[in-house]
Protein backbone atom coordinates (compact mmCIF):
# COMPACT_ATOMS: atom_id res chain seq x y z
CA UNK A 1 0.00 0.00 0.00
CA UNK A 2 3.14 2.54 1.14
CA UNK A 3 4.63 1.52 -2.23
CA UNK A 4 1.71 2.30 -4.67
CA UNK A 5 1.14 5.86 -2.66
CA UNK A 6 4.63 6.35 -3.51
CA UNK A 7 4.39 5.62 -7.13
CA UNK A 8 1.52 7.88 -6.73
CA UNK A 9 3.23 10.39 -5.85
CA UNK A 10 6.00 10.17 -8.26
CA UNK A 11 3.85 10.14 -11.76
CA UNK A 12 1.81 13.24 -9.59
CA UNK A 13 5.24 14.98 -9.18
CA UNK A 14 5.83 13.95 -12.68
CA UNK A 15 2.79 15.26 -14.06
CA UNK A 16 3.31 18.53 -12.47
CA UNK A 17 6.85 19.00 -14.24
CA UNK A 18 5.80 18.44 -17.99
CA UNK A 19 3.03 20.85 -17.17
CA UNK A 20 5.18 23.36 -16.24
CA UNK A 21 7.74 22.65 -19.05
CA UNK A 22 4.88 23.75 -21.25
CA UNK A 23 4.13 27.03 -19.20
CA UNK A 24 5.98 30.38 -20.05
CA UNK A 25 8.32 31.49 -17.29
CA UNK A 26 8.69 34.82 -17.81
CA UNK A 27 7.76 37.33 -20.43
CA UNK A 28 10.22 38.12 -23.24
CA UNK A 29 11.87 40.94 -24.67
CA UNK A 30 11.51 41.05 -28.62
CA UNK A 31 14.10 43.41 -30.66
CA UNK A 32 12.45 44.48 -34.21
CA UNK A 33 14.74 46.38 -36.34
CA UNK A 34 13.38 47.94 -39.92
CA UNK A 35 15.37 44.96 -41.82
CA UNK A 36 13.44 42.53 -39.55
CA UNK A 37 10.69 42.50 -42.40
CA UNK A 38 6.76 41.82 -41.28
CA UNK A 39 6.28 43.79 -37.94
CA UNK A 40 2.92 42.48 -38.21
CA UNK A 41 3.85 39.17 -37.70
CA UNK A 42 6.12 39.65 -34.61
CA UNK A 43 3.09 40.96 -32.77
CA UNK A 44 1.24 38.30 -33.68
CA UNK A 45 3.08 35.95 -32.36
CA UNK A 46 4.08 37.69 -28.80
CA UNK A 47 2.49 36.54 -26.12
CA UNK A 48 0.73 38.27 -23.20
CA UNK A 49 3.10 40.36 -21.13
CA UNK A 50 5.93 40.08 -24.09
CA UNK A 51 7.70 43.93 -24.85
CA UNK A 52 8.26 44.12 -28.63
CA UNK A 53 11.21 46.66 -29.04
CA UNK A 54 11.41 48.47 -32.26
CA UNK A 55 14.75 50.20 -32.94
CA UNK A 56 15.32 53.70 -34.49
CA UNK A 57 13.54 53.32 -38.22
CA UNK A 58 10.85 53.56 -40.35
CA UNK A 59 8.24 50.41 -39.82
CA UNK A 60 4.97 50.16 -42.26
CA UNK A 61 1.64 49.76 -40.93
CA UNK A 62 -0.95 49.47 -40.36
CA UNK A 63 -0.44 47.30 -37.41
CA UNK A 64 -2.85 45.38 -34.77
CA UNK A 65 -1.99 44.40 -31.49
CA UNK A 66 -4.11 41.30 -30.22
CA UNK A 67 -2.41 40.50 -27.16
CA UNK A 68 -1.92 42.17 -23.83
CA UNK A 69 2.10 43.18 -25.13
CA UNK A 70 4.23 46.52 -24.71
CA UNK A 71 4.92 47.75 -28.03
CA UNK A 72 7.92 50.06 -27.54
CA UNK A 73 10.16 52.33 -29.68
CA UNK A 74 13.07 54.68 -29.11
CA UNK A 75 14.01 58.22 -30.53
CA UNK A 76 13.58 57.77 -34.60
CA UNK A 77 11.04 54.72 -34.17
CA UNK A 78 8.19 55.36 -36.91
CA UNK A 79 5.62 53.80 -37.95
CA UNK A 80 3.62 54.98 -41.25
CA UNK A 81 0.34 54.02 -42.13
CA UNK A 82 -0.57 53.51 -45.92
CA UNK A 83 -2.95 56.52 -45.76
CA UNK A 84 -5.69 53.89 -45.30
CA UNK A 85 -7.79 53.18 -42.04
CA UNK A 86 -5.99 53.79 -38.51
CA UNK A 87 -1.57 53.26 -38.24
CA UNK A 88 -2.38 51.05 -35.07
CA UNK A 89 -5.37 49.23 -33.52
CA UNK A 90 -5.27 48.20 -30.24
CA UNK A 91 -7.95 45.32 -29.12
CA UNK A 92 -6.08 43.41 -26.82
CA UNK A 93 -6.76 44.51 -22.98
CA UNK A 94 -3.35 46.02 -20.83
CA UNK A 95 -1.45 46.69 -24.06
CA UNK A 96 0.72 49.45 -23.83
CA UNK A 97 1.93 51.30 -26.83
CA UNK A 98 5.19 53.83 -26.17
CA UNK A 99 7.32 56.08 -27.61
CA UNK A 100 6.93 55.88 -30.97
CA UNK A 101 6.31 58.25 -33.62
CA UNK A 102 3.08 57.55 -35.45
CA UNK A 103 1.84 59.20 -39.17
CA UNK A 104 0.00 58.53 -41.86
CA UNK A 105 -3.60 57.57 -41.24
CA UNK A 106 -6.55 57.35 -43.75
CA UNK A 107 -8.78 60.75 -44.18
CA UNK A 108 -12.07 58.83 -43.37
CA UNK A 109 -14.56 60.12 -40.93
CA UNK A 110 -17.15 57.67 -41.33
CA UNK A 111 -14.48 55.04 -40.10
CA UNK A 112 -12.78 57.05 -37.32
CA UNK A 113 -8.73 57.05 -39.09
CA UNK A 114 -7.22 57.22 -36.23
CA UNK A 115 -3.09 57.21 -35.42
CA UNK A 116 -3.87 55.29 -32.76
CA UNK A 117 -7.53 53.37 -31.97
CA UNK A 118 -8.46 51.68 -29.00
CA UNK A 119 -11.02 49.33 -29.79
CA UNK A 120 -13.70 48.24 -26.92
CA UNK A 121 -11.85 45.41 -25.60
CA UNK A 122 -8.43 47.21 -25.36
CA UNK A 123 -9.51 47.77 -21.14
CA UNK A 124 -6.85 49.12 -19.52
CA UNK A 125 -4.78 49.72 -22.57
CA UNK A 126 -2.16 52.70 -21.99
CA UNK A 127 -0.76 55.23 -24.69
CA UNK A 128 2.35 56.81 -23.96
CA UNK A 129 5.30 59.14 -24.82
CA UNK A 130 4.25 59.06 -28.42
CA UNK A 131 4.71 61.64 -31.15
CA UNK A 132 1.44 61.45 -33.08
CA UNK A 133 1.35 63.64 -36.41
CA UNK A 134 -0.62 64.25 -39.65
CA UNK A 135 -3.51 62.00 -38.75
CA UNK A 136 -7.29 62.30 -38.85
CA UNK A 137 -7.77 61.67 -34.92
CA UNK A 138 -4.86 61.51 -33.36
CA UNK A 139 -5.75 58.71 -30.54
CA UNK A 140 -9.34 57.50 -30.53
CA UNK A 141 -10.47 55.62 -27.13
CA UNK A 142 -13.30 54.05 -28.73
CA UNK A 143 -15.19 52.32 -25.53
CA UNK A 144 -12.35 51.37 -23.89
CA UNK A 145 -12.61 51.49 -20.03
CA UNK A 146 -10.27 52.51 -18.07
CA UNK A 147 -7.73 53.19 -20.99
CA UNK A 148 -5.51 56.28 -20.40
CA UNK A 149 -3.67 58.87 -22.95
CA UNK A 150 -0.50 60.37 -21.02
CA UNK A 151 2.57 62.27 -22.14
CA UNK A 152 1.77 62.34 -25.71
CA UNK A 153 2.67 64.98 -28.54
CA UNK A 154 -0.61 65.16 -30.89
CA UNK A 155 -0.14 67.15 -33.73
CA UNK A 156 -3.32 67.31 -36.11
CA UNK A 157 -4.22 68.25 -39.93
CA UNK A 158 -3.30 71.84 -40.55
CA UNK A 159 -4.69 72.78 -44.31
CA UNK A 160 -8.25 70.68 -44.43
CA UNK A 161 -10.82 72.86 -43.71
CA UNK A 162 -12.60 72.21 -39.31
CA UNK A 163 -15.12 70.05 -41.32
CA UNK A 164 -13.02 67.49 -42.51
CA UNK A 165 -10.43 67.06 -39.52
CA UNK A 166 -10.45 65.15 -36.27
CA UNK A 167 -9.62 65.55 -32.85
CA UNK A 168 -6.52 65.08 -30.51
CA UNK A 169 -8.31 62.54 -28.25
CA UNK A 170 -11.61 61.35 -28.95
CA UNK A 171 -13.75 59.62 -26.00
CA UNK A 172 -16.27 57.28 -26.72
CA UNK A 173 -18.29 55.53 -24.02
CA UNK A 174 -15.00 54.50 -22.23
CA UNK A 175 -16.00 55.15 -18.54
CA UNK A 176 -12.56 55.78 -16.37
CA UNK A 177 -10.50 56.64 -19.16
CA UNK A 178 -7.85 59.38 -18.94
CA UNK A 179 -6.05 61.87 -20.54
CA UNK A 180 -3.51 63.40 -18.65
CA UNK A 181 -0.18 65.55 -19.52
CA UNK A 182 -0.57 65.80 -23.92
CA UNK A 183 0.06 68.92 -25.86
CA UNK A 184 -2.68 69.41 -28.46
CA UNK A 185 -1.97 71.38 -31.50
CA UNK A 186 -3.84 71.64 -34.69
CA UNK A 187 -7.12 69.49 -36.24
CA UNK A 188 -10.64 70.15 -34.56
CA UNK A 189 -10.57 69.99 -31.03
CA UNK A 190 -8.14 68.88 -28.30
CA UNK A 191 -9.86 66.36 -26.26
CA UNK A 192 -13.99 65.52 -27.42
CA UNK A 193 -15.58 63.43 -25.08
CA UNK A 194 -19.26 62.26 -25.62
CA UNK A 195 -21.52 59.45 -23.94
CA UNK A 196 -19.28 58.49 -21.13
CA UNK A 197 -18.41 59.10 -17.36
CA UNK A 198 -15.64 59.19 -14.63
CA UNK A 199 -13.15 60.57 -16.85
CA UNK A 200 -10.33 62.06 -16.30
CA UNK A 201 -8.55 64.99 -18.29
CA UNK A 202 -5.78 66.84 -16.71
CA UNK A 203 -2.62 68.56 -17.25
CA UNK A 204 -2.82 69.27 -21.12
CA UNK A 205 -1.82 71.57 -22.89
CA UNK A 206 -3.88 73.14 -26.03
CA UNK A 207 -3.15 75.62 -28.80
CA UNK A 208 -4.61 76.68 -32.31
CA UNK A 209 -7.46 74.46 -32.18
CA UNK A 210 -11.27 74.95 -31.89
CA UNK A 211 -12.51 73.72 -28.99
CA UNK A 212 -9.17 72.53 -26.26
CA UNK A 213 -12.05 70.30 -24.41
CA UNK A 214 -15.25 69.62 -25.93
CA UNK A 215 -17.60 67.94 -23.49
CA UNK A 216 -20.91 66.72 -24.13
CA UNK A 217 -23.23 64.27 -22.47
CA UNK A 218 -20.28 62.94 -20.13
CA UNK A 219 -21.20 62.72 -16.34
CA UNK A 220 -19.59 62.83 -12.90
CA UNK A 221 -16.14 64.15 -15.15
CA UNK A 222 -13.01 66.22 -13.42
CA UNK A 223 -11.64 68.81 -15.99
CA UNK A 224 -8.43 70.23 -13.90
CA UNK A 225 -5.17 71.85 -14.37
CA UNK A 226 -5.58 72.56 -18.22
CA UNK A 227 -3.91 75.18 -19.77
CA UNK A 228 -5.71 76.50 -23.28
CA UNK A 229 -4.17 79.29 -25.74
CA UNK A 230 -5.26 80.54 -28.52
CA UNK A 231 -8.13 78.59 -29.22
CA UNK A 232 -11.38 79.29 -30.42
CA UNK A 233 -12.79 78.09 -26.95
CA UNK A 234 -11.14 77.06 -24.26
CA UNK A 235 -13.70 74.54 -22.52
CA UNK A 236 -16.99 74.34 -23.90
CA UNK A 237 -19.28 72.14 -21.65
CA UNK A 238 -22.58 70.82 -22.78
CA UNK A 239 -25.30 68.56 -21.60
CA UNK A 240 -23.12 67.03 -19.05
CA UNK A 241 -23.62 66.57 -15.01
CA UNK A 242 -21.90 66.32 -11.82
CA UNK A 243 -18.36 67.87 -12.68
CA UNK A 244 -15.74 68.99 -11.23
CA UNK A 245 -13.48 71.93 -13.20
CA UNK A 246 -10.97 73.27 -11.42
CA UNK A 247 -7.54 75.38 -12.08
CA UNK A 248 -7.81 75.45 -15.60
CA UNK A 249 -6.53 78.43 -17.79
CA UNK A 250 -8.42 79.68 -20.31
CA UNK A 251 -5.60 82.73 -21.89
CA UNK A 252 -5.97 84.28 -25.01
CA UNK A 253 -8.78 82.64 -26.58
CA UNK A 254 -10.76 84.07 -28.92
CA UNK A 255 -14.70 83.64 -28.59
CA UNK A 256 -15.53 82.01 -25.47
CA UNK A 257 -12.68 81.31 -21.81
CA UNK A 258 -15.69 78.52 -20.41
CA UNK A 259 -18.60 77.58 -22.16
CA UNK A 260 -21.48 76.02 -20.02
CA UNK A 261 -24.69 74.91 -21.56
CA UNK A 262 -26.60 72.84 -19.49
CA UNK A 263 -24.17 71.58 -17.53
CA UNK A 264 -25.59 70.98 -14.05
CA UNK A 265 -24.64 70.16 -10.52
CA UNK A 266 -21.06 71.06 -11.25
CA UNK A 267 -18.29 72.38 -9.45
CA UNK A 268 -16.53 75.31 -11.19
CA UNK A 269 -13.69 76.35 -9.04
CA UNK A 270 -10.02 78.51 -9.04
CA UNK A 271 -10.37 78.93 -12.96
CA UNK A 272 -8.76 81.65 -15.05
CA UNK A 273 -9.49 83.26 -18.22
CA UNK A 274 -7.25 86.04 -19.55
CA UNK A 275 -8.14 87.81 -21.80
CA UNK A 276 -6.37 91.24 -23.59
CA UNK A 277 -6.63 93.04 -27.15
CA UNK A 278 -5.76 90.94 -29.76
CA UNK A 279 -5.64 90.77 -33.51
CA UNK A 280 -8.67 91.55 -35.35
CA UNK A 281 -7.81 89.43 -38.22
CA UNK A 282 -8.20 86.27 -35.92
CA UNK A 283 -12.51 87.32 -36.27
CA UNK A 284 -11.77 87.44 -40.15
CA UNK A 285 -11.97 83.78 -40.55
CA UNK A 286 -15.33 81.71 -40.75
CA UNK A 287 -14.72 77.82 -41.43
CA UNK A 288 -14.34 77.48 -38.00
CA UNK A 289 -16.94 79.68 -36.38
CA UNK A 290 -18.44 78.42 -32.78
CA UNK A 291 -22.25 77.90 -33.87
CA UNK A 292 -20.89 74.85 -36.03
CA UNK A 293 -21.91 72.76 -32.63
CA UNK A 294 -24.84 74.51 -31.38
CA UNK A 295 -23.24 78.09 -29.90
CA UNK A 296 -24.92 80.75 -30.90
CA UNK A 297 -22.38 83.13 -33.58
CA UNK A 298 -21.62 86.30 -32.27
CA UNK A 299 -23.28 89.13 -32.46
CA UNK A 300 -20.50 91.19 -34.30
CA UNK A 301 -20.06 89.48 -37.17
CA UNK A 302 -16.65 88.48 -38.69
CA UNK A 303 -14.98 91.07 -41.22
CA UNK A 304 -13.00 89.53 -44.21
CA UNK A 305 -11.13 93.49 -43.77
CA UNK A 306 -10.32 93.00 -39.66
CA UNK A 307 -7.86 95.35 -39.16
CA UNK A 308 -6.58 96.72 -35.43
CA UNK A 309 -7.07 94.96 -32.27
CA UNK A 310 -9.94 94.03 -30.46
CA UNK A 311 -10.67 92.48 -26.76
CA UNK A 312 -10.78 89.20 -26.92
CA UNK A 313 -12.19 86.34 -25.53
CA UNK A 314 -16.14 88.17 -26.45
CA UNK A 315 -16.60 86.12 -23.65
CA UNK A 316 -14.85 85.29 -20.58
CA UNK A 317 -17.88 82.94 -19.77
CA UNK A 318 -21.02 81.86 -21.43
CA UNK A 319 -23.61 80.14 -19.25
CA UNK A 320 -26.76 79.13 -20.86
CA UNK A 321 -29.24 77.12 -19.20
CA UNK A 322 -26.85 76.20 -16.50
CA UNK A 323 -28.09 75.06 -13.71
CA UNK A 324 -27.09 73.93 -9.40
CA UNK A 325 -23.83 74.60 -9.85
CA UNK A 326 -20.86 76.31 -7.49
CA UNK A 327 -18.91 79.21 -9.55
CA UNK A 328 -16.45 80.65 -7.13
CA UNK A 329 -12.95 81.97 -6.90
CA UNK A 330 -12.44 82.03 -10.58
CA UNK A 331 -10.48 84.96 -12.39
CA UNK A 332 -12.21 86.38 -15.30
CA UNK A 333 -10.12 89.18 -16.91
CA UNK A 334 -9.72 91.70 -19.94
CA UNK A 335 -12.59 90.05 -21.83
CA UNK A 336 -15.07 92.49 -23.77
CA UNK A 337 -17.91 90.82 -21.25
CA UNK A 338 -17.06 89.04 -18.07
CA UNK A 339 -20.05 86.89 -17.69
CA UNK A 340 -22.92 86.64 -20.03
CA UNK A 341 -25.99 84.80 -18.36
CA UNK A 342 -28.85 83.55 -20.21
CA UNK A 343 -31.53 80.73 -20.69
CA UNK A 344 -33.01 80.78 -17.20
CA UNK A 345 -30.20 79.66 -15.32
CA UNK A 346 -31.42 79.16 -11.64
CA UNK A 347 -29.66 77.96 -8.00
CA UNK A 348 -26.22 78.68 -9.10
CA UNK A 349 -24.07 79.71 -6.10
CA UNK A 350 -21.73 82.58 -7.80
CA UNK A 351 -19.07 84.10 -5.11
CA UNK A 352 -15.37 84.66 -4.57
CA UNK A 353 -14.99 85.41 -8.16
CA UNK A 354 -12.58 88.41 -9.38
CA UNK A 355 -14.19 90.69 -12.36
CA UNK A 356 -11.05 92.21 -13.69
CA UNK A 357 -10.90 94.96 -16.32
CA UNK A 358 -13.98 93.64 -19.01
CA UNK A 359 -15.12 96.09 -20.97
CA UNK A 360 -18.63 95.06 -19.69
CA UNK A 361 -18.63 93.12 -16.45
CA UNK A 362 -22.07 91.03 -16.80
CA UNK A 363 -24.60 90.70 -19.64
CA UNK A 364 -27.66 89.42 -17.80
CA UNK A 365 -30.86 88.37 -20.16
CA UNK A 366 -33.55 88.02 -18.22
CA UNK A 367 -36.12 90.02 -15.90
CA UNK A 368 -35.39 87.99 -12.45
CA UNK A 369 -33.49 89.60 -9.62
CA UNK A 370 -30.65 87.60 -8.74
CA UNK A 371 -28.03 88.54 -6.02
CA UNK A 372 -24.39 86.67 -6.55
CA UNK A 373 -23.22 86.74 -3.17
CA UNK A 374 -23.64 83.80 -0.52
CA UNK A 375 -23.62 83.88 3.52
CA UNK A 376 -22.33 87.81 3.69
CA UNK A 377 -19.47 87.29 0.75
CA UNK A 378 -20.38 88.32 -2.83
CA UNK A 379 -17.40 89.16 -5.62
CA UNK A 380 -14.79 91.30 -6.74
CA UNK A 381 -15.58 94.00 -9.46
CA UNK A 382 -12.51 96.01 -10.50
CA UNK A 383 -15.01 99.06 -11.79
CA UNK A 384 -17.06 99.44 -8.54
CA UNK A 385 -16.30 102.59 -6.86
CA UNK A 386 -16.76 101.74 -3.19
CA UNK A 387 -16.18 102.58 0.14
CA UNK A 388 -15.47 100.22 2.99
CA UNK A 389 -15.89 102.33 6.35
CA UNK A 390 -15.69 99.73 8.81
CA UNK A 391 -13.30 98.15 7.16
CA UNK A 392 -14.46 94.71 7.20
CA UNK A 393 -13.69 93.93 3.38
CA UNK A 394 -17.33 93.66 1.87
CA UNK A 395 -18.95 97.08 0.17
CA UNK A 396 -20.89 99.21 2.27
CA UNK A 397 -23.20 99.20 -0.76
CA UNK A 398 -24.32 96.89 -3.66
CA UNK A 399 -23.00 96.11 -6.71
CA UNK A 400 -25.38 96.37 -9.70
CA UNK A 401 -23.00 95.64 -13.31
CA UNK A 402 -26.00 96.71 -15.41
CA UNK A 403 -28.98 99.42 -15.85
CA UNK A 404 -31.68 99.90 -18.03
CA UNK A 405 -29.77 101.46 -20.47
CA UNK A 406 -27.59 98.58 -20.72
CA UNK A 407 -30.80 96.39 -21.79
CA UNK A 408 -31.49 98.92 -24.51
CA UNK A 409 -28.27 98.78 -26.08
CA UNK A 410 -28.80 95.15 -25.95
CA UNK A 411 -31.29 94.95 -27.65
CA UNK A 412 -30.78 98.32 -29.55
CA UNK A 413 -26.84 98.61 -30.22
CA UNK A 414 -27.28 101.75 -32.25
CA UNK A 415 -28.09 103.45 -29.68
CA UNK A 416 -24.70 103.81 -28.31
CA UNK A 417 -24.74 107.09 -30.35
CA UNK A 418 -26.82 108.30 -27.14
CA UNK A 419 -24.54 107.59 -24.57
CA UNK A 420 -23.28 110.85 -23.71
CA UNK A 421 -26.57 112.90 -24.41
CA UNK A 422 -28.26 114.53 -21.59
CA UNK A 423 -31.10 112.29 -21.66
CA UNK A 424 -29.29 109.29 -20.85
CA UNK A 425 -27.43 110.17 -18.23
CA UNK A 426 -30.58 111.82 -16.26
CA UNK A 427 -32.24 108.15 -16.71
CA UNK A 428 -28.87 106.73 -15.17
CA UNK A 429 -28.66 109.28 -12.57
CA UNK A 430 -32.37 108.60 -11.53
CA UNK A 431 -31.69 105.04 -11.04
CA UNK A 432 -29.11 105.69 -8.90
CA UNK A 433 -31.55 107.69 -6.79
CA UNK A 434 -34.46 105.85 -7.11
CA UNK A 435 -33.60 101.98 -7.37
CA UNK A 436 -36.74 100.74 -7.67
CA UNK A 437 -36.67 102.38 -11.17
CA UNK A 438 -33.88 99.42 -11.77
CA UNK A 439 -35.02 96.91 -13.97
CA UNK A 440 -34.75 93.11 -13.16
CA UNK A 441 -30.81 91.36 -13.21
CA UNK A 442 -28.05 91.18 -11.26
CA UNK A 443 -26.90 92.18 -8.06
CA UNK A 444 -24.27 91.32 -5.91
CA UNK A 445 -25.44 92.91 -2.26
CA UNK A 446 -22.16 91.78 -0.56
CA UNK A 447 -19.20 93.17 -2.95
CA UNK A 448 -15.68 92.47 -2.21
CA UNK A 449 -12.99 95.32 -1.85
CA UNK A 450 -10.32 93.47 -2.74
CA UNK A 451 -9.98 90.55 -5.36
CA UNK A 452 -9.02 87.29 -3.72
CA UNK A 453 -5.94 85.83 -4.74
CA UNK A 454 -5.03 85.13 -8.28
CA UNK A 455 -5.07 81.47 -9.11
CA UNK A 456 -1.32 80.21 -9.39
CA UNK A 457 -1.93 77.97 -12.22
CA UNK A 458 -2.16 81.12 -14.12
CA UNK A 459 0.29 83.25 -12.31
CA UNK A 460 2.62 82.65 -15.98
CA UNK A 461 -0.16 83.84 -17.82
CA UNK A 462 0.39 87.41 -19.27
Amino acid sequence: MRCARHIAQIWLAALVAAGLGGTRVSAEQLSVTPQTGDLQAVLDRAADGDEVLLAPGNYRGPLRITHSITLEGTTGSVVAGSGDGSVITVSAPGAVVRGLEVRGSGLSLETMDSGIFVEQSATGAVVEDNHIEGNLFGIYLHGAPDAVARHNVIVGLRQARMGQVGNGVTVWNAPGAKVIDNDFRYGRDGIFAISSRNNVFSGNRFRDLRFAVHYMYTNDGEITNNVSRGNIIGYALMFSKHLVVRNNVSDHDRDRGILFNSTNGSQIIGNSVIGGLQPAERWATSNNRVAEEGEPQSERGASTQAKGERPGPEKCVFIYDTNKNRIEDNWFEGCEIGVHFTAGSEGNDITGNAFINNANQVKYVGTRHLDWSKNGRGNYWSDNPAFDLNGDGIADTAYRPNDLIDRVLWTAPAAKVLLNSPAVQVIRWAQAQFPALLPGGVTDSHPLMSPPARPKVAEGAP
